[in-house]
């Protein structure tokens, strides 16, 4: 094995950050640093990068630290280990080991790792999750999430075409929204009367976010009578678009306003995506399914694919890799 060497990210490596996490086969914009550090004032930033005896990069390690846990970034449903297209199963195995033998060596004692979803990888990365078996990960969590594949679609449900029909009955339309704040005062309401909770962004954060990726945050919404009654915040992530953020009004979800947003924005993009992830209906660490939220969401053809949650206690751990730690 050549030495590897395990550094933390600094601001004088982000264009070589961001230049890799365009190049790999698994990573998406939320790994940029552009995204990473809109909320710096919430989690401190813990990302690692890992090179070779040469300087190459092999794999980044976007990361927050609290106290003595190291996470997969806490402001990221997903994070993991980013690598291109010269990652290998043996590789891998080895840049955990000099991973986890720097996050030991910088006074972690216990690591969080989330692991990427397939439907984001463009070709296969799974070599993470074999090298965190390999290295004594323990499964605590797993999120099923509601997916559809353009290439292989499932039947829509009759009630799901009733609610569409109903909708056009009403005379409700589609289309793609500039403001976000009519439908952050949706969500907003949505949420806190339904769920006694709140966006995980603010509408400062999300407008910000759409500055700065323009083309990978999209909002789609159904009106009717100049209101906006239902829609959709997305996150395009090359050949997968994923709904982030949806809401309805009351009126709205009397009219079938959801279904007729589902039903058009599902049409529409078959052409553009793979797949379209309408994200995960789990609470409770996956312990609890929403059947409601994932009967809706399977009613327009979606199915399932899980999300793995991983932890190692490295008080326990141990690996004879070589390391050079910076």
């Amino acid at each position: 094995m050549s030495k590897l060497s395990v550094q933390p990210y600094s601001s004088d490596l982000r264009t070589r950050w961001d230049e890799f996490v365009a190049l790999s086969k698994n990573g998406t914009f939320l790994i940029q640093r552009g995204f990473l550090e809109y909320h710096s004032d919430r989690f401190t930033d813990a990302s690692t990068i890992v090179t070779d005896s040469e300087g190459r990069i092999k794999a980044l390690f976007p990361a927050s630290r609290s106290g003595t846990q190291m996470s997969s970034h806490g402001g990221l449903s997903y994070g993991g280990m980013i690598s291109d297209k010269t990652m290998t199963a043996p590789l891998a195995l080895d840049v955990f080991a000099a991973w986890l033998n720097y996050c030991r060596h910088i006074g972690i004692s216990e690591v969080v790792y989330k692991s990427i979803p397939a439907i984001y990888h463009r070709m296969p990365a799974d070599e993470d999750r074999y090298a965190i078996f390999y290295h004594g990960g323990v499964l605590y969590r797993r999120d099923v999430t509601s997916v559809i594949d353009f290439t292989a679609e499932s039947p829509v449900q009759e009630r799901r075409r009733r609610g569409l029909k109903k909708a056009l009955k009403a005379g409700l339309h589609f289309e793609e929204i500039s403001d976000i704040a009519e439908f952050w005062a949706v969500l907003n309401q949505n949420l806190n009367s339904r769920h006694d909770t709140k966006p995980v962004h603010s509408l400062d954060e999300i407008l910000l976010l759409r500055n700065r990726f323009p083309q990978n945050i999209r909002l789609f919404g159904v009106f009717g009578n100049g209101a906006l009654h239902a829609g959709t915040l997305l996150f395009c992530c090359g050949h997968t678009i994923h709904a982030q953020y949806i809401a309805s009004s009351e009126e709205g979800r009397i009219q079938g306003a959801l279904d007729l947003l589902f039903s058009t924005l599902i049409d529409r993009l078959r052409e553009s995506a793979r797949y379209f992830d309408f994200g995960n209906s789990n609470e409770n660490e996956g312990r609890y399914l929403n059947r409601g939220l994932i009967e809706f969401k399977e009613g327009f053809g979606a199915r399932s694919i899980v999300q793995d949650f991983y932890r190692i206690d490295l008080d326990s751990w141990q690996s004879g890799a070589t390391l050079h730690a910076d």
